[in-house]
């Protein structure tokens, strides 16, 4: 093991750095990070014993290797990182070496900048957000862990200065067609989203995409805005914005249910705009709020509807079909990287199942929540907690279905397939009453290759879907057919796939 005191470099690289080592012949354990409780915690259960003194701001090499490949990975260290330093000083002015910028305000400014993305971590992102927002600058803060009254203040002060702070925990926007954070390739469109969740906005430019409909803006608000405190600050200045923008011809507003009093303050907010609002709610069930025209709980209903109301078609949305088993084991297990894909899934299958989803040994995990990216990556970068579990539920003969979500798009794993279909292949293979579903998040263009990452899933054995809800209804759907509902479904659906 060895400490560099003060070397600092983003937990997103040292990730991949990590895991690059770790793929070396040769070496058996490496992890390569900036010292936090929780890098510290971690490398103890490694067997690394960590230096008194050593602190946050200290980077720590642990390498457990034979002694050759334990040379060859340092020098292969040492050269992953001067490379990220290398790219990261021909990023600077005109291409030259250039001192970096000491303050938020202070970067911008070189970049002639009017919206400022922040990607440190939560508890120190209050001040550099209030200096962006000093400076005029919108805000995007991609941080989770943000204490919620600091949240409420920079909120507050956009308001006054007629700015909008989209976050925290604002994974995905698209920003006059430039995506920031988590965004899929999407063309230019007529569909502003205001956006109180990641992926399920990811979904809804997914399938619009699917249909030819571009987005004009997606302004992330955070998941926490449409909450009783938060009162839907960012979400009514980002429904006023893309009112006024012309551009937009029909604005869909994402989020998990909001808190009831905030849900009227943004349905009264949303009658008094000129263009048609669509509210799309996953994880309310399907008729969101009994009445009111344009809201669903489900994110594939609320496309549909968009495409419908700008006089489009609406097509038959992608699917890739993997035989199914002719018999299967009781439980289903979704492990999902997207919370809003995770609740619309679980909301989904419990109306299929017409049961209480727990008490009948069925479970949903969103591994994308702060519990489990406090000090270590999301899972649409870092799929490795996320792999774990899918073996340990291959592993238990009570599972007969696994539900995933793979989520494509800039910032994301860039070949998620290669991880995971391996890992679907194995569990399949080693089970013959077990199934597995994907709801592949994914557009055409996106880096990873929509089509190549479904034929990998699919090849591996599981069925994949690009509409989220198709996916929960078909996974509920094999395990209903397996109680009995329909005892002929299970196999009628694998001779349809073959």
């Amino acid at each position: 093991m060895e400490v560099r005191p003060g070397a600092y470099h983003d937990s997103v690289t040292l990730m991949r750095v990590s895991r690059r080592l770790a793929d070396r012949p040769g070496v058996a354990d490496a992890m390569v990070a900036m010292a936090t409780e929780l890098n510290r915690d971690l490398l103890g259960q490694l067997g690394f014993e960590v230096p008194d003194g050593t602190g946050p701001g200290d980077l720590v090499v642990a390498i457990r290797a034979a002694d050759g490949a334990f040379d060859e990975a340092r020098q292969a260290l040492d050269g992953l990182l001067s490379e990220t330093a290398r790219s990261a000083s021909a990023s600077g002015e005109n291409g030259r070496d250039a001192a970096p910028a000491r303050t938020t305000a202070a970067a911008a400014a070189r970049a002639e900048a009017s919206v400022v993305l922040l990607s440190v971590p939560g508890p120190h992102v209050f001040p550099e957000a209030m200096d962006a927002l000093d400076a005029g600058l919108n805000v995007m803060i991609f941080s989770d862990n943000v204490p919620l009254d600091q949240e409420i203040e920079l909120k507050e002060t956009a308001a006054r200065r007629g700015l909008i702070v989209l976050g925290p925990d604002c994974g995905t926007a698209v920003v006059g067609g430039a995506g920031l954070g988590f965004a899929n390739a999407v063309e230019p469109g007529p569909v502003g989203m205001v956006a109180a969740s990641g992926t399920g906005a990811q979904q809804l430019m997914c399938l619009l995409d699917a249909a030819d409909v571009g987005v004009s803006h997606v302004l992330g608000v955070g998941g926490r805005d449409l909450s009783r405190r938060v009162s839907g600050r960012s979400a009514l200045a980002a429904l006023a914005a893309l009112d006024a923008d012309p551009a937009t011809e029909v604005i869909l507003v994402v989020s998990k249910p909001p808190a009831p009093r905030v849900a009227d303050l943004i349905r009264e907010a949303a009658r008094r705009v000129d263009t048609p609002v669509i509210f799309a709610l996953p994880g309310a069930g399907d008729g969101a709020h009994p009445g009111e025209h344009g809201e669903h709980g489900d994110l594939t209903r609320a496309a549909e509807e968009t495409l419908e109301r700008l006089g489009r078609p609406v097509p038959q949305w992608p699917s890739w079909l993997a035989p199914a088993p002719e018999r299967l084991a009781p439980g289903l297990r979704g492990l999902f990287a997207g919370g809003t894909l995770r609740d619309e899934a679980a909301a989904i299958a419990g109306d299929v199942l017409g049961w209480d989803l727990a008490a009948h040994g069925h479970a949903f995990v969103d591994f994308g929540d702060d519990a489990y990216t406090r000090g270590r990556p999301h899972p649409m970068i870092d799929p490795t907690l996320r792999l774990a579990a899918l073996a340990d539920q291959a592993a238990d003969p009570a599972c007969g279905v696994l539900l995933l979500d793979v989520v494509l798009g800039y910032g994301a794993d860039p070949d998620p397939a290669a991880a995971l279909a391996p890992a679907v292949e194995r569990a399949l293979r080693d089970r013959d009453d077990l199934a597995a579903v994907v709801s592949l998040c994914g557009t055409r263009a996106d880096p990873q290759g929509r089509e190549q990452q479904a034929n990998a899933l699919c090849r591996a054995g599981a069925t994949v879907f690009l509409s989220n809800a198709a996916a929960a209804r078909h996974a509920a759907g094999l395990v209903r057919a397996r109680d009995g509902a329909d005892a002929q479904a299970v196999r009628d659906a694998s001779r349809r796939a073959t």
